[in-house]
């Protein structure tokens, strides 16, 4: 098992309340309580410790906020791109701003993008409940990379196309 792979099936396995404190940091930064810290800190820091490739203390503090929010299963093989482009309304201009927003989301910096994931997962959350948070935690963990983006967008556009054609 991955080191991000133990990471999100820690974050599964969290009981009710630590998910209703991870919630309630929904845009904040790991330093603004003291609950919140030693909370992840107890998650997270165990494998990152044990295995420098778990992922980087920012990620996986975004990954357990948007993961505590946003009660998505964890089959593999449903990353967010592609799960939201299967959602993307046929109409535009629906469909337009849908497609505007998610462009928007790819041009952002790691720090700024929790805002556009919450959408993003409010969207999945709405129709399928599916998302794979390891290919999430991965894909985030390499943000920076042009070609990480350019996959999201692949992936999104193939959607639509598939979508079309049936």
């Amino acid at each position: 098992m991955t080191p991000t792979e133990k990471y999100v099936q820690r974050l599964t396995e969290l009981k009710s309340g630590d998910i209703g404190i991870l919630r309630g940091h929904a845009y904040k930064g790991l330093d603004e309580t003291v609950e919140g810290f030693d909370l992840f800190a107890g998650i997270w820091w165990p494998l990152r410790q044990k295995n420098q490739s778990a992922p980087r203390r920012e990620i996986a503090w975004l990954i357990a906020k948007l993961y505590a929010s946003f009660s998505c299963l964890q089959p593999p093989g449903k990353p967010l791109a592609l799960q939201l482009g299967r959602w993307r309304p046929n109409k535009d201009p629906a469909g337009e701003r849908y497609r505007q927003r998610f462009d928007r989301m790819l041009g952002l910096p790691i720090s700024k993008i929790e805002p556009e994931l919450r959408w993003a997962l409010g969207r999945i959350s709405e129709n399928s409940r599916e998302l794979d948070w390891v290919s999430l935690t991965n894909d985030l963990s390499f943000w920076e990379r042009e070609t990480r983006r350019i996959e999201w967008a692949e992936q999104f556009l193939q959607t639509n196309e598939r979508r079309k054609s049936c």
